[in-house]
């Protein structure tokens, strides 16, 4: 008998709803975000589930999306609402913790199937809070070293052997500071995780620890070391510019960007990637359901749908080069060889598991960029 797609049985399952709904999808994040919940995710829904409507309402880019609809949580919050008018979510991970210790959210994880096919910690904890069962991840973002094999045939495999191939190659490697982009900080972060002294864990997962921070002296010299030898780029696309044009040969970049700039020709096709241990800093983006929301039965469909595996290959993977958000091992039967290997072989499940490292919780992670603009001139 012939399996039928998650789709297509939400689509058997759903034929006659008792009832036409609208669900508001607010998300955060570049335009790129809403037009593939009104362009691509919420078109499917409302294939599988006829007679329901999706609409996607933009908060913006970066942290301050994200702000905006906690914001909007407060407000209903404090107005008393009994039904508030956002269904789900798509929230940047610093403020998934917050929103759960407000009381915000549902725990909704475990009511769908889909709930059973995350692996990653980042899941659970959220910069050092407790999130378990409240979140989803849209999809995993992740930085890494991206490098000329004509120039480096054999990458470092570990911060330490970076270390000591920049200094064999004086401005060969190229980053962009803390204030250029993400991709800079997440380096920043990995040297101390990889150099700090300390309990590198806690720094992940909290709870802060003033001591912690006395211990980063010798990693904050040898940084400043490091980038006297280094190039300074002007930024995350700033990096992947002298990477196109030989003037750097290692540096680091968010994979998804790294991807896009390949398949749109912007970078030679012969660049690679590699996730040094003990690993670098990447971030998802959380589906959450409103505690209050309207429409909860119908959100948790929806939820269940976008982290399905059939989507998380067609729409996270093939369309925008993201990490699934569920284990990728559920996601490679639906992926063809091609995009397999362009995505997971120089970066492996495996490495991805290991190595990829959510940023520090707040207090740390401002500590650490503090220190950066005292000890690195």
């Amino acid at each position: 008998m012939k399996r039928l797609t998650y789709a297509a049985f939400a689509v058997a399952l759903a034929a006659f709803p008792l009832k036409a709904e609208e669900l508001t999808v607010a998300t955060a994040g570049d335009q790129n975000m809403v037009d593939y919940i009104n362009q691509y995710l919420g078109p499917l829904f409302e294939k599988a589930y006829p007679g329901n409507t999706v609409r996607a309402v933009g908060t913006g880019p970066g942290d301050a999306g994200s702000q905006k609809i906690l914001e909007r949580f407060d407000a209903q919050q404090a107005a008393n609402t009994a039904n508030w008018d956002i269904d789900v979510a798509v929230v940047h991970e610093k403020f998934a913790g917050p929103m759960v210790q407000k009381g915000y959210l549902e725990k909704y994880r475990g009511a769908i199937d889909t709930g059973k096919l995350v692996s990653r910690d980042n899941a659970k904890n959220a910069l050092g809070s407790d999130v378990d069962g409240y979140v989803m991840p849209m999809f995993n973002s992740q930085t890494a070293i991206a490098y000329n094999p004509a120039l480096v045939p054999n990458p470092p495999k570990s911060y330490t052997e970076l270390a000591a191939w920049a200094k064999e190659h004086p401005k060969q490697f190229g980053y962009n500071g803390i204030k250029g982009g993400a991709s800079g900080v997440s380096f920043v972060m990995g040297w101390i995780y990889a150099f700090g002294g300390g309990d590198a864990a806690n720094l992940m997962t909290g709870p802060f620890k003033q001591d912690e921070t006395t211990k980063w002296g010798d990693a904050f010299k040898s940084l400043a070391d490091f980038t006297k030898n280094a190039t300074l780029t002007p930024g995350n696309a700033g990096t992947l510019d002298l990477l196109s044009r030989g003037e750097i040969a290692m540096g680091p970049v968010w994979v998804d960007m790294f991807y896009s700039w390949q398949a749109n020709g912007q970078l030679p096709p012969e660049l690679k990637l590699v996730l040094p241990a003990p690993g670098m800093p990447g971030q998802p983006m959380h589906y959450v359901v409103p505690a209050k929301a309207s429409h909860k039965d119908l959100a948790e469909k929806f939820i269940a749908l976008a982290t399905s595996p059939e989507v998380q290959a067609d729409g996270i993977v093939k369309k925008f080069n993201w990490y699934p958000g569920i284990d990728a091992q559920f996601v490679k039967p639906r992926l063809d060889d091609a995009t397999w290997n362009k995505l997971f072989v120089d970066i492996t499940p495996e490495d991805l598991a290991t190595k990829g490292k959510p940023f520090p919780i707040a207090p740390y992670n401002t500590a650490i960029l503090e220190a950066y603009e005292q000890s690195v001139k």
